[in-house]
């Protein structure tokens, strides 16, 4: 894992000379105690993985696959090749709109988040909810975010609704992503399920969700615009 093994070297090792020296004339039991307290202190000054949360509907959560399918799952493979020290959390529920992932950001929150990959907002469009109401969701999920996690990387994951919403409601709602991300700085995914949505080899019979084939490419989708983030922060 990226930063693990760059840090251990050089972390304590005047503590570790020090040691060294007292062991010196001490018996064998006063040496491996000694060692026992080095290495409990070389494993606490070892950086954890940065944590990235997938909030999300049932495109995060992989509706209808396991979970190693969805492209959470995927994403977290592509981490585990690269070798970089990253914790993938799905936090992706079915059915979910962007009122019920605020409701749940207060639980979400209780642990670290480097990076949120923000996936919310279909499951409004397709109920006709209010485009401002959405927008106000999102922010709010933004805001709570980073009033805990200053430091915290935003991804925006853009969506559409399908023609039949009506073309003033489409525009509004299109608008949500692009201004969102641009106002909070975040980096914008602008259609997730480009390439997957309509396509229907590509979903389920419900013709909604996306099989394993949708999530590669959908994962694919996300994965050009995180990786760079993810790079910066593995410091690659």
């Amino acid at each position: 894992m990226s930063g693990a093994r760059s840090a251990i070297p050089c972390v304590n090792s005047r503590i570790f000379m020090l040691m060294t020296q007292q062991c010196n004339g001490k018996g064998f039991i006063g040496r491996i105690s000694l060692f026992m307290i080095l290495f409990l202190v070389l494993i606490a000054a070892s950086p954890g993985p940065k944590v990235i949360l997938f909030l999300g509907d049932s495109i995060t959560a992989g509706y209808g696959l396991e979970p190693s399918q969805a492209f959470p799952g995927l994403i977290e493979d592509k981490i585990q090749a690269k070798k970089w020290n990253f914790k993938v959390v799905n936090a992706g529920q079915s059915g979910d709109t962007t009122a019920g992932g605020l409701n749940r950001m207060d639980w979400l929150l209780r642990s670290r988040i480097d990076v949120l990959v923000l996936e919310l907002g279909g499951n409004d469009g397709l109920r006709g909810l209010p485009a401002e109401t959405t927008r106000k969701n999102l922010q709010a999920i933004i805001d709570r975010t980073k009033d805990k996690y200053p430091d915290v990387k935003i991804i925006l994951a853009g969506m559409k609704v399908p023609p039949n919403m009506g073309r003033d409601y489409g525009r509004r709602f299109d608008t949500i992503f692009l201004d969102l991300a641009k106002k909070n700085k975040a980096v914008l995914i602008p259609f997730v399920l480009e390439g997957v949505g309509g396509v229907r080899e590509l979903n389920l019979p419900d013709g909604i969700h996306p099989t394993a084939k949708g999530h590669e490419i959908i994962a694919a989708n996300v994965w050009k615009v995180l990786e760079p983030v993810l790079r910066r922060l593995a410091g690659k």
